[in-house]
């Protein structure tokens, strides 16, 4: 469908709804728009700045909001809109949660086929802090010839010279980072433990020296494999996994994609009889094995996930929880796993969409999805993050 718009065209739109990804929807004359940087129900003049594929939609950048959102605020960085490591520093912190929420359950209607009301399921996101700001503990810096740092431009590779980040958590210290010049350098990551106010800077994109974490009552040591970048990210989902799971002693828990060994390793709590972790990652294999030297039920296998699935089809544990990468699992982890007939799965999910396709798969094998908790440990941004119960009890048709 020819759109009739080229590119530097100016149109008046009203925004619709938010669209996955941190745009917004838009329409005019029935061609779609996605825009950055403005609110459902706002009014705005924009201007085409590229055309999508056989013109199903352009992409358009705001110039002139004509009727503001109550939710609009002043964005609190001066950089705002010019770097592009936040979405929605114009958007009160409680609207941008219930605008991330209206992606999560769009994305389960659209792609789980799934009505979370219908299931009695909360919609609502929950906060994990109040300002939505200086919270992130791990960051990834660019640096120009110059030996100037600094965060590239939403979809570009042009650098913006900063001199703070205001979503930087106060142990990394990015003013000091940003302060100095790092010659040689095309890239720093920083990352800091809040609980032992150690600071790691690495000219690259691998963590070389290990940081140490408390949750869940225990300390993880963190040498480069995952661990989540809010300060409160680790207890938040301990917590939610260890609640779903409702693991009974005695139980056979497997953690895929387990990284440093946090959700076996708060799950031991419960009493199971054996846990198996596994991780593909070798850096993040070695971090568990010293995280959980001390539960002699649980076995860290070092090994990729799909790898472990194939040689262990005859198993039959109790519980699983599934930490994907942002892709999901897919049907190559899905189909293994129902295979099991796990009592329960606990799906902590990053992407609202590739959980959304994992629960439909993980419905056509007589999986339903039980229980669903989304938090907001990406403020000013529009990640999300959510933890899923599945449990069986659909038949394949009903699937």
């Amino acid at each position: 469908m020819g759109s009739g718009l080229a590119v530097g065209d100016e149109v008046t739109v009203e925004v619709l709804r938010p669209a996955h990804g941190g745009h917004f929807v838009a329409r005019h004359e029935g061609q779609v728009l996605f825009i950055r940087d403005v609110i459902p129900g706002e009014r705005a003049v924009v201007r085409v700045a590229k055309l999508g594929p056989k013109d199903r939609f352009v992409n358009a950048d705001l110039i002139e909001v004509v009727d503001p959102s109550p939710a609009r605020v002043v964005a609190p960085c001066r950089f705002a809109g010019k770097c592009g490591g936040c979405d929605f520093q114009h958007v009160q912190v409680d609207e941008q949660r219930r605008i991330k929420m209206s992606v999560v359950r769009d994305q389960l209607q659209r792609l789980g086929h799934i009505d979370p009301d219908s299931l009695g399921l909360p919609i609502a996101a929950e906060a994990v802090d109040t300002s939505g700001l200086r919270w992130r503990t791990r960051m990834r810096l660019a640096v120009r010839r110059d030996g100037i740092a600094g965060l590239r431009r939403h979809g570009s590779h042009d650098l913006v010279a900063i001199d703070d980040c205001l979503i930087a958590h106060e142990s990394l210290h990015i003013d000091e980072l940003l302060s100095r010049t790092w010659p040689n350098a095309d890239e720093l990551t920083v990352a800091a433990s809040p609980d032992t106010g150690e600071r790691v800077v690495t000219t690259g994109s691998r963590q070389k020296s290990p940081l140490v974490f408390s949750a869940a009552g225990r300390q993880w040591q963190v040498s480069g494999g995952f661990w989540q970048s809010h300060y409160a990210a680790g207890e938040t989902l301990a917590s939610a996994v260890l609640d779903a799971a409702a693991v009974q002693p005695g139980s056979h828990v497997v953690d895929l994609y387990a990284g440093v060994g946090l959700f076996g390793g708060s799950l031991a709590s419960a009493g199971p009889a054996r846990i198996d972790v596994v991780e593909g990652d070798r850096s993040a294999a070695d971090d568990a094995a010293v995280n959980l030297a001390d539960i002699p039920e649980a076995r860290v296998h070092a090994t990729a996930v799909e790898k472990y699935l194939r040689e262990h089809a005859a198993i039959t544990p109790d519980v699983v929880v599934l930490d994907p990468p942002r892709r999901g699992g897919r049907r190559q982890v899905v189909e293994p796993i129902a295979a099991w007939r796990p009592r329960a799965v606990v799906y902590v999910a990053c992407d609202p969409a590739a959980l959304a396709r994992d629960i439909a798969a993980f419905a056509e094998r007589g999986y339903r999805l039980a229980g669903l908790r989304v938090f907001d440990l990406f403020p000013m941004t529009h990640h999300i993050e959510c933890v899923a119960l599945l449990s069986p009890g659909l038949s394949p048709a009903e699937g």
